[in-house]
C-alpha cells in the first residue's frame, strides 16, 4: 500500500522561491516510481506575510503545522525587515515549539572540484545555548546603556544532543569533536564538557575536547580530520557555515531540525539565505535545498528515494553542471534539470 506523507513547505522569500520547486520536483518524480506520494500543504508565510498582517506567520501557525509529517523551508529574510524579527518570528518558534534539537549539517567535498576530500556531520545543539530568550536592553539611549543576554545549559539538552551525535559517531567508526570554550567561558562550558564526556563514555565512544578557536583553524587546516562535531547553538552555527564554505559554497548547505523521538514534525531547509541580491535572476544554487530534500526523505522512511536524490544530484556536479557560485554556468532550471534527468535514467534502469 502506497504511503503518503503531508509535508508543509515554507517558500519563504528571496531564492527560496526558487530553489523550493526545484527540490520538490524532484521528490514528486520520486514518490510517481516509488511506491508513495507527498501532499504539499503550501504555506504563503515570510516577510510578504509580514507586511500585510504584522507577523512572519499567523497566529496559529505552529498549530496549523502539528498535523504534517515534515516541514520544508526555503529561507526567509528580505531587505527592509530587521533579520531578529524575520528568525524570531518564524524559524525559532518551530524550532522550539516542535523541540527540534538536533541541527543537523553534512559537509561533503562538491564531486570534481578541486581540494581535500571532506565527509563530516555537524550536529548543533538547536534549543537552547547561547540563543536564548532570557535578558534584555536597559537604559537605551542613554550613557548607561546596556544590554544583557544570557546563555541557557540544562543537562538534558546537552544530553540528548551528544547521545545522537555519539550514534552518528558509532555508526561511522569514528570520534565525536566536541566545540569548547571552557577555558574562557568559566561556566557553561566546563558543564558541557563535563555532560559531553559522561555521555560519550556511556555509548562507548571517544571525545576529542578542542577550543573553539582552534578547531575553526582546524576546519581551515585539516578539514579531512574531523568526522562528528557536537557543538551548542552559536559554536554549531558558525562551524557548519565555514564547514560549507570549506567544501566550496554556502549554497550546497543542508539542514535538517530534527525531533529525533518524531513526537512532533522536522524541519528541513537550505542554509544559504535568503540572498536577495540574486533573487528573480534564475542562478541560485538549488543543491542545498534538493539535498535537504534527501534528508527529509530519509527522516521519513524513503532510504531508497533519498540516497537517489542524494546520488543524482551529485552525479550532476561530477560531470561538471554547476551554477556560478561553484565556477559554472548553469541556471536554477538547468541545473534542476540535469538532476531530473539522471533520476529518469536511474528508475529507467531500475
Amino acid at each position: 500500500m502506497s504511503t503518503t506523507y503531508t509535508v508543509d513547505v515554507i517558500a519563504g522569500d528571496g531564492i527560496g522561491l526558487e530553489v523550493v520547486p526545484a527540490a520538490i520536483a524532484c521528490v514528486d518524480l520520486l514518490a510517481a516510481g516509488g511506491g508513495f506520494s507527498v501532499e504539499w500543504r503550501h504555506r504563503p508565510w515570510g516577510s510578504e506575510h509580514y507586511r500585510q498582517h504584522g507577523a512572519m506567520m499567523p497566529e496559529d501557525g505552529i498549530e496549523q503545522l502539528r498535523s504534517g509529517d515534515a516541514v520544508f523551508l526555503g529561507a526567509v529574510g528580505t531587505p527592509g525587515i530587521p533579520d531578529d524579527v524575520t528568525l524570531w518570528g518564524l524559524l525559532i518558534p518551530i524550532r522550539r515549539a516542535f523541540q527540534q534539537y538536533v541541527n543537523l549539517r553534512p559537509v561533503k567535498t562538491i564531486p570534481g572540484r578541486p581540494g581535500t576530500e571532506l565527509d563530516m556531520l555537524i550536529v548543533r545543539e538547536n534549543v537552547e545555548g547561547e540563543y536564548s530568550e532570557i535578558g534584555g536592553r536597559f537604559g537605551r539611549g542613554t550613557p548607561e546603556e546596556m544590554a544583557i543576554q544570557e546563555s541557557i545549559f540544562t543537562r538534558r539538552g546537552i544530553e540528548r544532543v551528544t547521545r545522537f551525535a555519539a550514534a552518528r559517531a558509532a555508526e561511522r567508526g569514528g570520534t565525536i569533536i566536541s566545540a569548547t570554550k571552557s577555558n574562557g567561558i568559566i561556566h557553561t562550558m566546563p558543564f558541557w564538557d563535563e555532560v559531553v564526556a559522561e555521555v560519550a563514555a556511556d555509548a562507548g565512544v571517544a571525545v576529542d575536547s578542542v577550543l573553539i578557536d582552534a578547531l575553526a583553524a582546524r576546519f581551515v587546516l585539516k578539514p579531512a580530520s574531523i568526522d562528528v562535531v557536537v557543538a551548542s547553538n552559536l559554536f554549531g552555527d558558525i562551524l557548519s557555515d565555514l564547514g560549507a564554505a570549506i567544501a566550496g559554497s554556502i549554497g550546497i548547505a543542508p539542514s535538517a531540525n530534527l525531533n529525533p523521538e518524531r513526537e512532533f514534525p522536522s524541519l528541513f531547509e537550505p542554509v544559504h539565505g535568503s540572498a536577495p541580491d540574486i533573487a528573480g535572476k534564475g542562478i541560485a544554487n538549488p543543491v542545498a535545498a534538493i539535498w535537504s530534500a534527501s534528508m527529509m526523505l530519509e527522516h521519513l522512511g524513503e532510504q531508497q528515494a533519498a540516497q537517489a536524490m542524494h546520488d543524482a544530484c551529485f552525479g550532476a556536479l561530477a560531470d561538471g553542471i554547476a551554477t556560478g557560485d561553484l565556477g559554472g554556468s548553469a541556471t536554477t532550471e538547468e541545473f534542476t534539470a540535469a538532476v531530473l534527468e539522471r533520476l529518469e535514467r536511474t528508475g529507467a534502469d531500475a
